[in-house]
């Protein structure tokens, strides 16, 4: 959303204000928590405030949101008007969020899947322990280890959503290919200690 967006430490009636701007409607945020819970939304602001890191839904007047800053936000669109929003950090993906939110769509009924990757951390730019490297590969393979511009060990991100994704079955994916520490346009607690998160908003006309 850029500088002025959803920020986290704001009172709630700024954060809601601006919510209106982007969708005049309630919104189902979430209470981030790096874990692979999802919400079915059933009607609007359902879940809101729930501890978990994903929501689907298949109603038109229900908005879904993730906030993220480095993490990848990830959006499913289906068959059957099925949408859904996903908060995936390293541990959510090693935990299997993104699996377990394919599985929360189909369950509404969609039985063909795309999804697109917003703007996240690459790799690039993202130095990552051997340990915790191990352990993400683990889950998703060694096709999430990579190096920094700089040489290091790191974790390619949108690697490991594409190897998430592709194990859950969906094989559509539009990545933005946009890096939150590369670029001033976008918030980054790696890079420059913000507090600040973009929105990823998501709805079915």
């Amino acid at each position: 959303m850029g500088h002025g967006g959803a920020y986290v430490t704001e009172v709630a009636p700024d954060v809601e204000a601006r919510r209106r701007a982007v969708k005049d409607a309630q919104w189902t945020w979430l209470r981030q928590v790096h874990g692979d819970t999802v919400v079915t939304v059933t009607a609007p602001a359902d879940g809101a405030g729930s501890k978990a890191d994903a929501s689907v839904t298949d109603r038109a007047d229900c908005v879904l949101a993730v906030l993220t800053a480095d993490c990848a936000p990830v959006a499913l669109v289906g068959t059957g008007g099925v949408v859904g929003a996903v908060h995936a950090g390293w541990r959510g993906l090693r935990a299997g969020v993104i699996e377990r939110a394919v599985d929360a769509a189909r369950a509404l009924g969609a039985t063909d899947l795309r999804a697109v990757l917003g703007p996240c951390i690459r790799p690039e730019c993202y130095e990552f322990g051997a340990a915790d490297l191990d352990a993400v590969a683990a889950a998703l393979g060694d096709g999430v280890r990579a190096v920094t511009a700089a040489g290091r060990p790191a974790l390619d991100v949108p690697s490991a959503v594409a190897a998430a994704l592709e194990r859950a079955g969906v094989t559509q994916l539009e990545d933005l290919g946009a890096c939150t520490a590369c670029s001033d346009d976008y918030f980054s607690w790696r890079a420059r200690g913000e507090l600040a998160r973009q929105a990823m908003v998501v709805w079915r006309d």
